[in-house]
């Protein structure tokens, strides 16, 4: 098989892992957002790995991506993209882009995004990748996430992709009024939940949506 012929057999197995993905993992354990299944469907997220782990990107589980950091099992991706509740054209700040899978989730969905990475080596990989893969409406900071990106806020959602020891107020400031918060707090990484805050008419409420593991949230209000 000539290398033409090899590309596009491996492509046609992470087509049929992508579908697997979503109906084995995702559809079967209650996601039913239709956008939400068809982004998943639709964006590579073999692409967001190293070219050695490609073939583990659509596992039932994280992937490394160097540094010490984890591209978020498929079904946590899945889920608290559900629970923003995406609509076209909001604005939603990300805290931790990572390998940039989920800014180009919210993206695919139509979304304006601000996406804010603590380390430099994961902000230039994340944010060269992102502009090849012309996800134009992705915008990528290198700074401490738990203080938000507050001279373009506010934002309609905010996602924190790490756990931290409490909701960073700079966040919660710069969410507009009605919006959602979705952050995984806890004291260690051990009993960490997710929370998805409401903020509506000057008042929070928030949800607990159980128990996740993410990587530290670092900086001047997380760890």
């Amino acid at each position: 098989m000539n290398r033409a012929g090899r590309e596009s057999f491996t492509l046609k197995g992470f087509l049929r892992n992508r579908e697997r993905m979503v109906r084995e993992q995702i559809e079967a354990r209650g996601i039913t957002d239709e956008r939400v299944l068809s982004v998943m469907r639709q964006v590579p997220r073999h692409l967001f790995v190293d070219e050695a782990l490609q073939m583990q990107a659509y596992g039932d589980h994280p992937v490394p991506i160097g540094l010490g950091q984890t591209l978020s099992q498929p079904y946590i991706v899945a889920l608290m993209t559900s629970l923003l509740v995406v609509r076209p054209r909001m604005r939603i700040l990300e805290i931790g882009t990572g390998s940039g899978y989920q800014a180009a989730i919210l993206a695919a969905m139509g979304a304006e995004v601000f996406t804010v990475e603590r380390i430099k080596q994961l902000y230039m990989t994340s944010r060269s990748r992102l502009l090849q893969m012309k996800y134009f409406n992705v915008r990528v900071k290198l700074d401490d996430g738990t203080l938000g990106w507050p001279e373009l806020g506010p934002f309609d959602r905010i996602i924190v992709t790490a756990g931290g020891p409490e909701v960073p107020a700079p966040l919660l400031e710069q969410l507009t009024d009605p919006g959602i918060m979705l952050i995984p707090v806890g004291g260690t990484r051990r009993d960490q939940r997710l929370f998805r805050i409401f903020k509506k008419e000057g008042r929070i409420h928030q949800e607990d949506h159980g128990s996740v593991a993410f990587v530290d949230l670092v900086g001047s209000h997380g760890w």
